[in-house]
């Protein structure tokens, strides 16, 4: 039934879209590997292409090889969700004006820190600290749940722990392979009730549907932070993080080249509420990346109908009844 309906999404698409010339050249979009990224690119390569007539390719990558390859190559034209904290060198770019911000993407911004579920706060409160944890590593499993190679919080978070000395207290940074993996091993700590300690973010539907409590750290302190997040940081640091700026950002060509799907750009954003409900009736679903994407389009229409130009509007009218 879900295959049909996004089936049916896409023919009602492409049925408005036939009615004008297709006058949107190839765009190449990131598709990031963890889930509020890969909705949003959904949607975006749905509206991009049914309603400004693009050819839209996603390009698989995470956020350090997305900035490299943006700086090297020029592409992809569109990285749909960057988190700006983790790529000092966007802000180059950006100042060099071979970039463009189009929008705070996730417009209350995103959250990131160290957890462990309520049940484990709760039967043990001095866990709520570093210093609770680092006194007491069993309690926690004696592991620390680290973000995937490649991510902007790997770093981050593997600087962090050199400056609590986590190896000396008997620690063990456990890297998963995936966005998936990291999840499920919350999932599959609370089914279970045992101890779990770990990095996650929101929006997701992760943190909606499993209570955890923050584990403080330290204040956050923007030079600490900001030398924590270089592989080659000399004095690292405990800092929790900040609130992140999340943004969807394009190449300056771009901009100039399709001014019309920068402007839907510069429209598409997501509260945490709006991105968190997505995503928990995906997990609930069993559902894919893109019908969470149908999903959002069927249920928000107030939201992104908005965000279109007239012409794209009137493709797309079918849709929107």
């Amino acid at each position: 039934m879900k295959k049909l309906a996004f089936a049916a999404t896409l023919a009602l698409g492409a049925s408005g879209a036939s009615m004008a010339a297709a006058d949107c050249g190839e765009v190449a979009i990131s598709e990031m590997d963890w889930a509020s990224s890969a909705v949003v690119t959904y949607v975006a390569k749905f509206l991009m292409e049914q309603g400004y007539g693009c050819s839209v390719q996603t390009i698989p990558t995470t956020t350090v090889p997305a900035i490299a390859s943006l700086a090297e190559t020029g592409k992809p034209d569109i990285v749909t969700e960057l988190w700006t904290i983790y790529t000092p060198v966007y802000f180059e770019l950006k100042d060099e004006g071979k970039v463009v911000e189009l929008s705070k993407v996730l417009s209350d911004g995103g959250v990131e820190a160290w957890w462990i579920p309520d049940y484990l706060a709760e039967k043990h409160p001095e866990l709520t600290t570093i210093q609770g944890v680092l006194a007491n590593p069993e309690l926690v499993g004696g592991r620390f749940h680290d973000c995937p190679a490649g991510w902007g919080c790997d770093v981050t978070n593997l600087n962090n722990l050199k400056a609590a000395e986590f190896e000396a207290s008997g620690l063990e940074r456990f890297q998963h392979g995936s966005g998936e993996t990291l999840a499920t091993s919350i999932a599959a700590a609370y089914e279970a009730k045992e101890p779990w300690f770990g990095y996650y973010w929101a929006p997701t539907s992760v943190l909606g549907s499993y209570p955890m409590v923050e584990v403080k750290t330290a204040p956050y302190d923007e030079t600490t932070h900001s030398c924590n997040a270089l592989e080659d940081c000399a004095t690292p640091g405990l800092s929790a993080y900040p609130s992140a700026d999340v943004v969807t950002t394009a190449t300056a060509a771009f901009v100039e080249r399709e001014p019309d799907v920068a402007e839907l750009m510069k429209n598409l954003t997501f509260t945490n509420a709006q991105m968190n409900e997505v995503l928990a009736w995906q997990e609930a679903q069993g559902a894919s990346y893109e019908e969470a994407a149908v999903y959002f389009l069927t249920n928000y229409k107030d939201v992104w109908g908005g965000w279109l130009n007239d012409a794209a509007r009137e493709k797309l009218a079918p849709l929107l009844k």
